[in-house]
């Protein structure tokens, strides 16, 4: 017995090296961080190159001021990982909803919870594909699983690799009730239960914020459409604004009432649970 608990601890530990270099023991932001695709990197940067080819020709009327505004990539970039990490949080929790509804499944026919867990991996491989991240968790426990590692220890490691805070619940609820002898399925049946009231908050949400976001995004159309028209109707009129410094302070301030504005509107339309 002591060689089995010395062979487990031992797998254990190079379990948890290979997990921190693999990337899996991150915090929630780096965790998160690692499904998002070069393609999606890519379009963020041909998106902010357009808009800023936009800018250069519609407020300067320069060459010059699209690599001058080019370092803004950072900032943008910045601001589009934090939104696409909320994304890929949210895709997280959906997919965790389905996982521990197939796992109350087969403990509900007398499985064992490791058992209970491989089942639930044969359902995960048919709704899921191998990039998502419930799949590589799931996995990955399984690995753990052969190698005797305990399952409280598996579930504890689960939630602090991905830290989110239905995951962190479920398990610290789910290991108490089962160290005390408490019921199990009913801890996943109300897990899944607060999974989705939180769910359907968050779609009620989004559902009345719909129309303010189009109109938010309109707006943000609207400034380059009147310049753009102006630009095409009006050359004469415009010209007073490129070529000089005073046109160029002119411009430079206006962009940046309308970036303020923009940054105001996707805070009062963002509204996070």
């Amino acid at each position: 017995m002591n060689f089995r608990r010395q062979s487990a601890e031992r797998q254990t530990a190079l379990s948890r090296e290979g997990g921190r270099k693999s990337g899996l023991f991150c915090t929630q932001k780096n965790y998160f961080q690692q499904d998002i695709r070069p393609h999606e990197y890519l379009f963020a940067i041909l998106k902010y190159a357009g808009f800023l080819a936009l800018v250069s020709w519609l407020y300067y009327e320069s060459v010059w001021a699209f690599f001058f505004c080019a370092p803004g990539i950072f900032l943008y970039l910045r601001h589009w990982k934090k939104e696409c990490l909320e994304k890929k949080k949210r895709e997280f929790a959906l997919q965790f909803q389905e996982a521990i509804r197939s796992l109350a499944a087969s403990l509900n026919v007398g499985y064992s919870l490791e058992n209970a867990i491989k089942e639930t991996k044969k359902d995960i491989n048919i709704l899921y594909s191998e990039q998502t991240a419930i799949y590589r968790e799931f996995d990955y426990m399984i690995r753990q699983i052969y190698l005797q590692i305990p399952m409280d220890q598996i579930l504890y490691e689960w939630a602090q690799r991905v830290d989110q805070e239905d995951l962190h619940s479920f398990v610290s609820v789910f290991v108490a009730a089962k160290k005390s002898g408490g019921d199990s399925l009913k801890v996943i049946r109300d897990s899944i239960s607060q999974i989705r009231d939180k769910m359907e908050m968050q779609r009620e949400i989004d559902t009345i914020l719909a129309a303010r976001k189009y109109e938010c995004k309109v707006m943000s159309v609207i400034p380059f459409g009147i310049i753009a028209y102006m630009k095409l109707s009006f050359p004469e009129f415009m010209d007073a604004l490129y070529g000089n410094l005073i046109g160029a302070g002119v411009m430079s301030a206006c962009l940046a009432v309308y970036l303020g504005a923009w940054y105001l509107g996707q805070k009062i339309v963002n509204i996070e649970i």
